[in-house]
């Protein structure tokens, strides 16, 4: 029964966010691999990221999200550190009681969209073994794997062991995924898919993590640049005023 009025809840939220969320049109697509799973690598553009992929994804995609914020008890710390700690200090009480507000709003949106949660303790396995498992399935993977170091105007740096799930595919399935670079420009109400990079099942694990890595960091970055001129949503909370523009 619980299940059942959490699923019907995540519908309602869903067209109401579907209803006022600009609608974001997808581009490239032709660089998606036709009739095989691939992981989508993009940058995070606050929550644009996840909703822009949520509603509008072209095909069937499972998108990687914090674990935390699938689980109540660990929704107001998760919240608040990510989302809210470097506000001023008069105003943090605010945002430490709207962390425990949305928590049942997040438990409930993350638990039925398409989503994959993501841990960084002993849960992690959990992780690549689910998302292995969909791939296997056909479908696609979008992952956001920026963290708060600066890499240029567009980006900051991507984490690197997400590429690890490529290894555990190809041992399940003999085969070498494609990740495909994506840009999320909500200025330009778009999404663009740039030219995929396959996994090199034959390299030293440490150096394909850098050569993956580093080229979808540089494409992503090529396919900003090329549009044009937009304000970029930036990985880190700033004030909007500062966000960067994708070139002068």
């Amino acid at each position: 029964m619980k299940e059942k009025i959490s699923c019907r809840c995540y519908r309602i939220i869903r067209w109401f966010v579907k209803l006022f969320y600009p609608k974001i049109t997808a581009h490239g697509t032709e660089n998606l691999p036709e009739g095989e799973a691939f992981i989508a690598v993009g940058n995070h553009c606050k929550m644009n990221g996840p909703i822009s992929c949520e509603l509008y994804f072209p095909v069937e995609r499972y998108t990687w999200c914090a674990g935390e914020m699938m689980h109540l008890k660990e929704v107001p710390a998760y919240a608040f550190q990510d989302f809210w700690s470097s506000k001023p200090a008069y105003s943090r009480w605010f945002f430490r009681i709207l962390s425990y507000l949305i928590a049942p709003v997040s438990v409930c949106v993350f638990n039925n969209a398409n989503c994959i949660g993501v841990y960084h303790d002993a849960r992690v396995m959990s992780t690549f073994r689910t998302t292995v498992d969909k791939l296997t399935q056909g479908k696609g993977v979008v992952i956001f794997p920026e963290h708060n170091v600066p890499y240029n105007d567009i980006l900051c740096e991507f984490q690197e062991r997400y590429t690890d799930v490529a290894g555990m595919y190809h041992k399940k399935t003999g085969n070498e995924i494609c990740f495909v670079p994506l840009y999320i420009a909500p200025a330009l109400r778009g999404m663009y898919f740039g030219r995929p990079v396959r996994f090199d099942s034959s390299a030293p694990k440490g150096e394909e993590r850098k050569r993956i890595n580093k080229y979808l960091m540089e494409e992503i970055t090529d396919i900003a640049k090329a549009l044009p001129k937009h304000t970029v949503v930036p990985y880190p909370n700033i004030p909007k005023k500062e966000y960067p523009v994708n070139r002068k």
